[in-house]
């Protein structure tokens, strides 16, 4: 499981590079896998820093951090 949720997590990097700002519903559609392992390599993503959520009103949207 480990290694589906690194390559999952492997996906939404691709994809948010691609993209400044999304909508976390826009990120379910956009990768083709379960609602349950994108929030899990999401929340891999995360904790190791390399994403953003923001949450306005509900709306939860994702970015990649910046680099400095």
């Amino acid at each position: 499981m480990i290694t589906e949720i690194g390559i999952v997590a492997g996906e939404i990097w691709h994809f948010l590079d691609k993209k400044e700002d999304v909508e976390l519903r826009d990120l379910f559609a956009g990768i083709d896998k379960p609602k349950e392992l994108i929030l899990m390599s999401l929340g891999w993503l995360a904790r190791e820093g390399h994403v953003i959520i923001n949450n306005k009103k509900g709306n939860f949207r994702v970015k990649l951090r910046e680099e400095e």
